[in-house]
C-alpha cells in the first residue's frame, strides 16, 4: 500500500530543482514554449504557485511510501481551488519512481489522494497531463479521470 506523508523541507528543495527542469523540458516538448526561456518561466510558475515552499496555503506535498518498506516511491502535489462553485482540488504534479512503476503503485497513490482531498471536504479532483504522456493518461483513465478538455495544435513548416 501507498501512504501519503508531508514532504519535508529539504525534500521539498530536492524536489523543486528537479521538477522546476522536468515541467520546462515538458512545455519545450509539448511545443508550448522555447527552450531559451522555459526554465525561467517555469522559474516563475512555481514561485507563484509555491511561494512559501511546503507551508504554502492550500498547497499540499505528500512522498509516497511503500507502506510495508518505507520506501520513497514517488511524490504528488496537489492544492486546493475554490475558484468554481464548489471547492475542488487539483494535482499538480504527480510522479512514481521509474523503479516503481507499473506494480500498481500508481492507482494506490491516487486512491490515497483521494481520500485526503474528501477529508478536506472536496468532491473533484482535476488535472492536466500533457498528450504526450499516454501512460499517465492511461492510469487516470482506468482511475476514473474523464477527458473534459483538449487543446489541439498543427505545426506549420
Amino acid at each position: 500500500m501507498v501512504r501519503l506523508v508531508s514532504m519535508t523541507e529539504s525534500e521539498f528543495q530536492i524536489y523543486l530543482k528537479q521538477s522546476i527542469a522536468d515541467y520546462a523540458r515538458e512545455h519545450v516538448q509539448a511545443g508550448n514554449w522555447d527552450a531559451a526561456d522555459a526554465l525561467h518561466k517555469a522559474e516563475l510558475e512555481f514561485r507563484q504557485l509555491l511561494p512559501d515552499g511546503v507551508s504554502s496555503k492550500h498547497q499540499h506535498l505528500f512522498s509516497l511510501e511503500e507502506s510495508d518498506t518505507g520506501a520513497k516511491i514517488g511524490l504528488i502535489w496537489f492544492a486546493e481551488k475554490s475558484q468554481a462553485s464548489h471547492p475542488s482540488a487539483f494535482i499538480y504534479d504527480f510522479l512514481i519512481h521509474e523503479e516503481y512503476r507499473r506494480k500498481g503503485y500508481g492507482r494506490q497513490a491516487l486512491l490515497a489522494v483521494e481520500e485526503k482531498v474528501k477529508e478536506l471536504g472536496v468532491e473533484t479532483i482535476a488535472l492536466h497531463v500533457f498528450a504526450h504522456n499516454q501512460a499517465a493518461i492511461e492510469l487516470y483513465q482506468k482511475t476514473g479521470y474523464k477527458i473534459t478538455d483538449i487543446h489541439m495544435a498543427k505545426k506549420l513548416s
